[in-house]
């Protein structure tokens, strides 16, 4: 057999302060928003042209990744296995953040405010044909569900192939060119994060969270919570700490903070899954699945924010109600992601299905979303790496002695 011509990347010794270099980013955002509003405004581009980077290496990243996974693995069952096994904890661990969303949500009532002074603006884009979730644009919009698709099905193949080291041993350079290049992609993160936040806040300005500060702090406070109980105590099961797998990722929960966008760090966080001892298989089917369907913030949201309105607008709701509103955004919730303004658009459809809820109550969350989709955008990435190595640790396919590596 010939060996790759492709030579291996040479070694990066650069980037052991990147996440320092984004945390004094991050503050020098919130100050420039907050003194010279209109400066920070036109910084915005930083952002969006980070993101639109790294988006153009998650196909790449996860092809690459689930493919030679896949064909590596002697067994396709257990391929098979470990999808359905992923969908099983999705489902049940959304579930249970969806249920904890509308618990704290009652028991500190974020909604029991003055209506008068609110800032409000127009949902109407949101509302329009809200009354159910396309699911055929929910897979033709999502890239990352359509190269996973397409990256399983390459990796039967080649699986199944007579070819299939050859195939195998020219794909290893590639996937360590790509995860080269995407750490030079990586060196930008603090100006990408400077340019997110910075624009934010300029735009928005903190006077804003002033009338709606109580939801913001039940929202931030109610993750944190799920996080630390609810993962900790999944993580704690299998042997692992949660404060250790935070310590490891730390720099990717930067990366989306300053930019409000998981999907920014999502091939980083492959990688470092990788790093912490996840097989290469496990880490490529379980983290591009879950982007799509284990939105744990995001089912956060969704049911506090349907608890909110309700007691905005002085809404009784009866236990039957409530349980309702559960069982419609198990479903729902699967559709807010790989579409803007799919969250909102899912948050109507559970408003109208109730038809209890005055749906207009969505101006009022429209004020405060940017500020609150970092929190969301966090959890979401936190509880796609956790989702990792319990389903690595649960196949045996976790190598402990890695787990200690920092970045």
């Amino acid at each position: 057999m010939n060996t790759p011509t492709l030579p291996k990347p040479p070694r990066l010794n650069f980037t052991a302060h990147l996440t320092l270099l984004v945390a004094v980013a991050l503050v020098g955002a919130v100050l420039l928003g907050y003194f010279y509003p209109a400066t920070a405004i036109g910084t915005k581009w930083m952002g969006d042209w980070f993101i639109a980077i790294i988006k153009v290496f998650i196909p790449f990243v996860i092809f690459f990744t689930i493919v030679p996974g896949i064909s590596g693995m002697s067994n396709l069952k257990k391929v098979g296995r470990i999808g359905i096994k992923s969908l099983l904890y999705f489902e049940v661990i959304t579930t249970i953040s969806l249920a904890i969303g509308i618990l704290l949500a009652l028991f500190i009532q974020p909604g029991k405010i003055d209506k008068s002074g609110l800032p409000i603006q127009d949902a109407s884009k949101y509302t329009k044909g809200a009354a159910h979730i396309n699911w055929k644009e929910f897979f033709l919009s999502n890239l990352t569900l359509q190269v996973l698709v397409l990256a399983i099905i390459v990796g039967i193949i080649v699986s199944l192939s007579r070819r299939r080291e050859k195939i195998l041993a020219y794909m290893e350079p590639v996937t360590q060119w790509i995860f080269w290049l995407l750490k030079i992609v990586m060196l930008l993160a603090p100006l990408g994060a400077f340019g997110g936040m910075a624009s934010t806040i300029g735009k928005y300005g903190i006077r804003t969270l002033v009338p709606l500060g109580k939801l913001m702090l039940t929202m931030y406070g109610t993750m944190a919570i799920f996080i630390v109980v609810v993962l900790g105590l999944i993580l704690r099961y299998f042997k692992l700490s949660i404060f250790t797998y935070l310590k490891n990722i730390k720099e990717e929960i930067l990366i989306v903070l300053g930019t409000s966008s998981s999907e920014a760090a999502l091939p980083s966080l492959m990688n470092k899954l990788e790093k912490m001892g996840c097989s290469r298989s496990v880490v490529g089917l379980v983290v591009p699945t879950g982007y799509s369907f284990n939105l744990d913030g995001t089912s956060i949201y969704l049911s506090m924010a349907a608890i909110f309105l309700a007691q905005l607008y002085n809404v009784q709701l009866t236990t039957g109600e409530m349980l309702t509103i559960l069982g419609i955004l198990m479903v729902t919730s699967k559709g807010a992601a790989g579409v803007t303004g799919s969250g909102f658009t899912v948050l109507a459809s559970t408003l109208t299905a109730i038809q209890k809820i005055p749906v207009e109550g969505l101006a009022v969350l429209l004020a405060v979303d940017k500020f609150m989709s970092e929190a969301r955008a966090i959890t979401n990435i936190i509880g796609n790496g956790v989702a990792t190595l319990v389903i690595s640790k649960s196949e045996k396919e976790f190598n402990e002695k890695t787990l200690e590596i920092q970045g």
